[in-house]
């Protein structure tokens, strides 16, 4: 069976600190041929919602049998099972692996592609040390179980198989339609202060359309230049997901939303004046 040879990180470590050097440490002490890719270190701390999101968007673009390592884990030390995942739905090509915690944090990539197999790491001898930290399972459990299942170990030799159905997820509101409007909410916020909806593209595109958040009129614009600077407008954003943002500015500041913040969409209707 071929590997990618490719294991991606994401974490809430920052990099001010050397917790991201040491997972890299150990990952090359197990292969040094790897292909090491950092997706992000930045996520905030504990932001389990960002990560979700940030894994979740950035699967497509990587090879298959690529290796996802995400931890952000505010539970590390609890009883939250670690795990790992094939995704897909042939057990001969898995799509790619992910690996960490059982924490909902797998739930966005969950809800676009299946879970074909899944494990809880039970088999200390893929672990940096067979006694981990309480706290930095990053470094004795996920990175050198990445690492070994990047390399070829089969995903069943890790650990315990487990019932896919049975991994958390951190259920987003899933958009409420009627004949004109789409009901969400705001999954995300991002570094530039954009809010990304949980409104896909396929709802709107092709038409004419608003947001409402706030009681603020939002006008549905197809890129930042078709609007004023420091002008409201909302878009389809490249991850594909209906956004609020301000052209030149911080929609976050400027409307004080958040994630899980409700958004309605207005379809093919005449939109009032007010707020926009």
């Amino acid at each position: 069976m071929s590997h990618s040879g490719i294991l991606t990180l994401l974490t809430d470590f920052g990099l001010s600190d050397p917790y991201v050097g040491v997972m890299k440490g150990i990952i090359a002490q197990v292969n040094r041929s790897l292909t090491v890719i950092d997706l992000t270190h930045h996520i905030p701390p504990q932001n389990i919602h960002l990560a979700r999101f940030a894994l979740m968007t950035a699967i497509p673009y990587f090879p298959a049998r690529t290796v996802h390592v995400a931890v952000v884990d505010p539970g590390v030390g609890s009883d939250r099972r670690p795990v790992a995942v094939a995704l897909g739905s042939d057990p001969n090509a898995p799509m790619g692996f992910l690996v960490g915690p059982d924490n909902g944090l797998f739930s966005g990539v969950l809800s676009q592609y299946p879970a074909l197999e899944a494990v809880e790491l039970t088999e200390s001898q893929y672990w940096w040390t067979a006694t981990p930290s309480s706290t930095f399972h990053g470094r004795d459990i996920f990175a050198p179980v990445g690492a070994h299942l990047a390399s070829g170990v089969p995903l069943q030799k890790l650990g315990t198989t487990i019932a896919v159905d049975s991994l958390v997820m951190l259920h987003s509101l899933t958009p409420q339609r009627t004949k004109h409007t789409l009901t969400g909410c705001i999954q995300a916020v991002d570094h530039f202060g954009n809010l990304v909806t949980n409104i896909p593209a396929s709802e709107v595109n092709g038409q004419t359309w608003y947001a409402v958040v706030k009681d603020v009129t939002v006008l549905g614009r197809k890129t930042y230049s078709d609007s004023a600077p420091g002008e409201l407008l909302a878009f389809v954003g490249s991850h594909s997901w209906v956004e609020i943002a301000v052209n030149q500015g911080n929609a976050q500041s400027v409307l004080n939303l958040g994630i899980g913040d409700a958004v309605q969409v207005i379809l093919n209707q005449p939109h009032s004046s007010q707020g926009d």
